[in-house]
């Protein structure tokens, strides 16, 4: 699911739960610890609200945590595997500076830029900041890019693998025949061969984007 759509779900979910409460923005954000502001943003999908305050949300209204997070089953809360309530809930992750050559065995704490938590990530991905507008449309310069060490791949797979020069490259895996192509989204760029050195490192599993109003 992208930034921006989950953004809006569960916002929409936050803001029916307190009208089904008959709550005022004002009392309602007042329980939760929050100012009437952000609960506002968070209502109208302009922000996320963090782990622990959907969490306490869930606790003090008796909220199913699977409904908020994905939007299936009821709105009250019933006794739910934990397997299930932890799909949706939020992994942290290492947002890395750059993705060594040696990956995943030659990452030290000098190559992670941060540690992130996003919902629905399952365990052993990473992430990094994309930059550049290779590929465009899909992936834009900016973009929040999480990916998992693969190695069988399929035809329009979207790839992470370092050029000639050690960068972090994206490009879209392509087989034709008995070669693979890497492919830049953008048709500005040309397509070239898998070389024998070539490494590529994983798959991209979702893209997460910061939208501005």
């Amino acid at each position: 699911m992208s930034s921006d759509k989950n953004h809006i779900e569960i916002g929409s979910r936050i803001k029916e739960i307190r009208l089904s409460r008959g709550l005022t923005q004002k009392s309602f954000a007042s329980s939760l610890g929050i100012v009437q502001g952000f609960l506002s943003d968070v209502e109208r999908g302009r922000k996320l609200p963090s782990e622990t305050l959907l969490i306490a949300l869930c606790h003090l209204y008796e909220i199913n945590e699977v409904w908020l997070f994905s939007g299936e089953g009821e709105i009250s809360r019933k006794l739910f595997p934990r397997e299930e309530i932890e799909k949706f809930v939020a992994s942290t992750i290492p947002l890395l500076k750059r993705v060594p050559p040696e990956f995943p065995d030659g990452i030290e704490e000098q190559d992670i830029y941060d540690r992130i938590s996003l919902p629905g990530i399952p365990e052993g991905c990473y992430a990094f900041f994309f930059y550049g507008d290779f590929m465009s449309p899909t992936v834009h310069d900016g973009d929040i890019v999480i990916f998992t060490e693969y190695e069988n791949f399929a035809n329009g797979d979207i790839v992470l693998l370092n050029n000639l020069w050690g960068e972090t490259i994206l490009r879209r895996y392509r087989r034709r025949d008995n070669e693979v192509l890497l492919s830049p989204d953008n048709p500005l760029y040309r397509p070239f061969r898998l070389e024998k050195d070539t490494r590529i490192f994983g798959k991209v599993i979702e893209i997460w984007r910061k939208i501005k109003f």
